[in-house]
């Protein structure tokens, strides 16, 4: 059979017409050879208010054979019989008629498209107007009748997506919280412009509504931290960093670091609190006091690192605090004194200034470069003909970020050959550096190279365990002390600053970095000895005994806790919980006398965990070994020792984000947040910490249990 113009796609819609009359079983059997057709185009067609029944009806086929027209433009026309052989499509808008077919010859429906879409119909017109959205949109159309359902067009490109007012206004706040905007944004009319024009239906929430939307959020992600924290094991470590203000009051940053049930160290913001005294002696411990309790975390904090040294009032403060949070705490001892951020920072700075006159010259230097699109191309034309080697890129430093300078003067003075070739092809480039200027700019760069590696410790993704910084600390204390008594002046001058300032942090931070290396069982007490003895001579086995009676100190009181065995739960080695049942048939009557009897006589003949683990060989040095994965595989061979290292390994050395870890100035809270309630402010820093937190902790690398050496 002859079709003309049977089938034709039109604003990515399916439209089947008829060219010529075609009875119901031939309909019927062109449907069905179509299948694919007739399922990807669900049926559109939904009964209009301005469609009546009668013009509905089509009687030149039977109502159980004959197939609904698949073209929306049916929403809009109905077909009216004229004559014998003859039928007109008749608008139901304007009631304007348009011919359809007469005999054997079909008119289509492009025309009729043309009338609704394109706005020939002047109804339609007035309502496109009225609405400011398009008669051929069938969405806007059929949302006037909430008790139609709605109605899905399937397009090649853009799927329809229903209106949702209440996920608009979570996605506002999200977006505030997120990208710290303020929350005025809500009320700025150039952003009510943009979401009206965007979607027209939705509500511009207040300024209150969205405040207290953003409250909301914080809450609701507070308790699934809540759940965490109350489920963790051992006991939490936090860390304090101040903030300052233009309005004189302090925003105290309180930080929890612990290890979860499965062995993995985790980092949560957990309060953000207003001091109206920041400078007070007893500032730091409210604020713990306050995160505790918030938290309900009492007896269960284990040590405090702080962003700056503190009065000795203050500092007096928290050891007394420290015992009364926690008893294990070897009386108030785990305090770290100075983030080692803030401590690296103040020391490159020192640096910095001493030697600022040269950095001058080289920031000048590259200044004069990097300004002009033309003087870098001759810049980068005659590195290539002096063959330099060098594969960085020149870049003026920030002064708010330390690592940038350092980054620009190692670039710097590899591309040396370069900018000392400059003066000669260019008349206007003075003040390049000498050749004694970049011999001291290699120095310092050396001396600045194990702070900044070690700063970049502090920047990964996953948060390092604290046995880490030992190896660190230790070498960056054995070089200043080596270097400090050189000849050059130079030298000598920058580095004694540089020792002053590390020796500072050392005094602060060295008993817990060394508790925190022996719970490493590739070098326990002989790095500490090692490394004691290099920095100290003669006088680093006293240093070597006070490590050695700390940590005994505090294994005997981890000791004076239930053990994993004695309550009436034991945990196996598959992480099930077992009931011990002490007058079970297999002790048999009597035995648990004779258990008792057996720890009385052989307690002071057997030695403890923590004698037993120093004693045994150091396991081989892998490249890849994580520490808390090995004491998760031996915590049933070391049940109080492993809880202890859990402690211990989770203590945290900095107080600040990774991204602030290289800044040269301290953080100051802005004037807008500081006009907001505090509450608010801390759903907002804190809320924006929990959603952005991806898992920070990357799957462990196997640890194999290789033979001792």
């Amino acid at each position: 059979m002859e079709m003309d113009n049977s089938e034709s796609i039109m604003n990515n819609e399916l439209v089947i017409m008829d060219t010529q009359p075609i009875d119901s079983e031939m309909q019927l059997d062109i449907y069905e050879s179509q299948p694919d057709i007739i399922e990807a185009q669900p049926n559109i067609i939904e009964t209009s208010p301005n469609i009546t029944e009668t013009q509905l009806d089509i009687s030149e086929a039977p109502p159980t054979k004959r197939r609904k027209k698949k073209s929306i433009v049916w929403e809009h026309f109905t077909i009216e019989t004229v004559s014998d052989g003859c039928r007109r499509a008749c608008c139901n808008i304007c009631k304007q008629s348009f011919a359809y077919s007469t005999g054997s010859k079909v008119a289509g429906t492009s025309h009729l498209k043309r009338h609704i879409a394109r706005g020939t119909c002047p109804l339609a017109l007035r309502n496109q107007a009225e609405n400011q959205i398009s008669p051929y949109s069938a969405p806007s159309k059929i949302s006037t009748y909430p008790d139609t359902p709605k109605r899905r067009y399937r397009t090649a490109s853009v799927p329809y997506v229903s209106f949702d007012a209440d996920r608009c206004r979570h996605e506002i706040t999200r977006m505030i919280i997120m990208h710290d905007y303020p929350l005025h944004i809500v009320e700025h009319p150039g952003f009510i412009a943009f979401v009206q024009n965007l979607q027209p239906r939705f509500d511009m929430v207040s300024f209150n509504t969205v405040q207290g939307d953003c409250v909301a959020t914080y809450l609701r992600e507070k308790q699934s931290i809540q759940k965490e924290i109350e489920g963790i094991p051992g006991r939490i470590c936090l860390t304090l960093d101040l903030w300052s203000s233009s309005r004189t009051i302090g925003y105290m940053f309180l930080t929890g670091q612990f290890v979860d049930s499965d062995w993995k160290i985790h980092r949560k913001l957990l309060n953000v609190i207003m001091e109206p005294y920041p400078e007070s002696d007893a500032a730091f411990s409210h604020s713990i006091s306050a995160c505790l309790s918030d938290w309900n975390k009492d007896g269960k904090l284990f040590s405090v690192t702080i962003n700056q040294p503190l009065s000795d009032a203050a500092i007096d403060n928290l050891r007394a605090l420290l015992p009364v949070k926690n008893p294990l705490v070897l009386n108030g001892q785990l305090l770290v004194g100075n983030c080692l951020a803030r401590s690296l920072s103040d020391i490159v700075q020192d640096a910095y200034t001493c030697a600022q006159s040269i950095v001058k010259k080289v920031r000048d230097s590259v200044k004069y470069v990097k300004t002009s699109e033309s003087l870098e191309e001759k810049f980068l034309e005659l590195k290539h003909q002096l063959q330099v080697p060098s594969s960085k890129t020149l870049a003026i430093d920030d002064l708010s970020q330390w690592n940038t300078t350092y980054e620009m003067l190692l670039a710097a003075s590899e591309m040396k050959e370069v900018f000392s070739c400059m003066d000669t092809s260019d008349p206007d480039y003075k003040g390049a550096p000498s050749t004694e200027d970049w011999k001291q700019i290699e120095t310092l760069c050396s001396y600045l190279k194990p702070l900044y590696e070690t700063a970049n410790l502090l920047t990964t993704a996953t948060t390092p365990t604290t046995n880490t910084f030992f190896h660190e600390a230790w070498k960056i204390q054995l070089e200043l002390a080596r270097v400090a008594a050189s000849e050059d002046q130079f030298i000598s001058t920058l580095t004694k600053s540089m020792q002053e300032n590390f020796d500072k942090y050392w005094k602060s931070v060295c008993f817990i970095l060394a508790i925190a290396v022996v719970m490493d069982p590739r070098f326990k007490m002989k790095l500490v000895q090692f490394s004691f003895s290099k920095i100290y001579g003669e006088e680093g086995d006293s240093y070597v005994k006070v490590v050695n009676d700390g940590i005994h100190e505090l294994f005997l009181e981890y000791e004076a806790q239930p053990l994993p065995l004695t309550p009436a739960y034991a945990e196996e080695a598959n992480g099930t919980i077992v009931k011990l049942e002490a007058d079970s048939q297999d002790n048999g009557p009597g035995l648990s006398d004779f258990d008792a009897f057996m720890k009385e006589t052989t307690s002071q003949l057997s030695k403890s965990e923590l004698d037993q683990y120093l004693e045994e060989s150091l396991l081989p040095r892998v490249q890849e070994f994580d520490v808390l994965s090995w004491w998760k595989l031996n915590r049933m061979k070391y049940p109080t020792l492993s809880k202890m290292a859990r402690d211990i390994l989770s203590i945290p050395v900095c107080t600040v984000p990774a991204s602030s870890v290289f800044d040269t100035v301290r953080k100051e809270m802005d004037s807008y947040r500081c006009s907001l309630r505090p509450e608010t402010v801390e759903a907002l820093i804190c809320a924006k910490d929990w959603l952005q937190a991806v898992n920070v902790e990357t799957p462990a690398p196997i640890v194999k249990m290789e033979t001792p050496i």
